[in-house]
């Protein structure tokens, strides 16, 4: 079941907003009267998606929902009585994934919601890959980088390079990048 923050400073929107998303099959985890307790409830609670309003006291929900991305990557839905344009774009450049006006209706919040969870999934997704191929490019770097210091040094073809690379690699149970960093290291102020 889905974990929800909900963060709105008028007490019968709150209300009404946590008998929406329970009908809905929604677990309403927290729920926060401004946007400073909304940040720690986030921290503490560990919501899996945050509700939260523009307008709120201490902080408003566009400046809770950056701390609260600060801290743990979650989607984040907007809620306001506001369409101005400058809000909804200050709301997309904080990571917000939706924005919905008020009045809604139960039957927008689940969607809105759904959708900020599969973008949000599509994003992580998108960050861990790009975390990977950066990974590899660095394995890659640092193996040729060492397979070029032992042709030079050793006078070896660049097979012959590698074949000592995943000698080593094998023999110690190191993967091959440990192997070619440190050669880059040992060989490299050469």
């Amino acid at each position: 079941m889905t974990r929800i923050l909900i963060a709105e400073d008028e007490t019968l929107i709150r209300l009404d907003l946590r008998a929406q998303l329970e009908d809905a099959g929604y677990d309403v985890c927290a729920e926060a009267r401004d946007g400073a307790e909304a940040v720690e409830l986030a921290a503490t609670a560990k919501p899996d998606v945050a509700l939260l309003d523009i307008r709120m006291p201490k902080l408003d929900g566009i400046e809770a929902a950056r701390a609260i991305l600060a801290d743990e990557p979650i989607p984040i839905v907007i809620l306001t009585a506001f369409d101005d344009a400058a809000l909804v774009q200050r709301a997309a450049d904080v990571g917000a994934f939706a924005y919905v006006t008020k009045p809604y209706a139960p039957n927008t919040l689940a969607p809105a919601i759904e959708l900020a969870i599969a973008r949000h999934a599509e994003l992580q997704a998108v960050r861990d890959e790009s975390a990977s191929l950066a990974d590899a490019l660095a394995a890659r770097k640092a193996i040729e980088r060492a397979k070029g210091l032992l042709m030079m040094r050793e006078d070896l073809t660049e097979n012959e390079a590698f074949v000592r690379l995943r000698d080593a690699s094998q023999r110690s149970g190191q993967t091959i990048r440990v192997i070619a960093e440190a050669i880059v290291i040992a060989l490299g102020s050469d």
